[in-house]
């Protein structure tokens, strides 16, 4: 059968293996994308799969952050020039306070209206793309991080066991440490718990076809797999990767010390990452 330029390009920039190996594998597949797609994680050609997609379009992230909510929103537009307008971060801004006063995570008319009212003013379509709010109980610490001029925003909760230690400067540093980390690693999850079973059970799936591809005897496969699985997770879950500022730890270790320093558990219970013209 034919295979598409296009099918194999796509391929190639969600798996990030070479062209001949997508066009193989989609051959192998009968133009299945999803099954060209396994055939080459199990082949050990794909790499590990980000959360978000490539980005489409201009346009900037906003958050802002009150007593008992937070919010981060995305406004798009048609070009940088547009993004690096006054008007339209005056308008961001706006939209982030209107967000907060909303029941729900879809724009109000009031919302609309504001945004139709810019776009007669700059003369270039805009959009209010998504937002999406995160509740603060008393014992949360939520931070924003705002990167690259606007194109990646991110939000993150820490809860602490007792709401004083919040206050210490220490809590403070690494929340905006673990914003900055997530803005650079882009984690698909949280944690393992967070994962679809689904998802646990094809992984494994995929690396026990990768260790007999290597011809290991069948009674290393287990050990090989879980090895294998723990890697990926580190990979994807922010819990188990690498710290941002000390790759000799996890996350979960960075917090654990925390934790003990200032005689409080403080965990990350809530993260939102949001990357302009990401395809979702």
């Amino acid at each position: 059968m034919e295979i598409k330029a296009a099918d194999v390009k796509k391929l190639r920039q969600k798996t990030g293996a070479g062209m001949v190996d997508c066009k193989n594998a989609l051959v192998k597949a009968e133009g299945d994308g999803v099954k060209a797609e396994r055939i080459l994680k199990e082949l050990g050609l794909a790499a590990a799969a980000k959360r978000s997609g490539r980005a489409t379009n201009q346009g900037s992230i906003f958050t802002r952050i009150e007593k008992k909510e937070a919010v981060i929103l995305e406004v798009g537009c048609e070009t940088d020039f547009v993004a690096n307008n006054k008007d339209f971060a005056i308008l961001g801004n706006e939209l982030t306070e209107m967000a907060l006063r909303s029941d729900s995570n879809k724009a109000t008319n009031e919302m609309a209206e504001r945004v139709t009212e810019t776009i007669s003013t700059i003369k270039e379509n805009i959009s209010l793309k998504r937002f999406k709010k995160m509740v603060i109980a008393d014992n949360d610490l939520v931070v924003d991080y705002i990167h690259g001029g606007g194109s990646i925003g991110i939000l993150v909760k820490l809860h602490s066991g007792k709401k004083e230690a919040l206050s210490d400067e220490k809590v403070k540093a690494m929340g905006f440490d673990c914003a900055l980390h997530i803005a650079a690693f882009n984690p698909e999850y949280l944690s393992k718990e967070d994962i679809p079973a689904e998802y646990i059970k094809e992984q494994e799936e995929i690396f026990t076809v990768q260790a007999k591809n290597l011809g290991r005897p069948e009674k290393v496969l287990d050990g090989i797999v879980k090895g294998k699985m723990n890697k990926h997770l580190s990979e994807i879950c922010f819990l188990n990767q690498p710290f941002v500022k000390d790759d000799k730890q996890s996350v979960t270790k960075v917090l654990e010390a925390l934790s003990k320093d200032v005689d409080s558990k403080i965990s990350v219970s809530e993260f939102i990452y949001y990357r302009v013209g990401e395809e979702l």
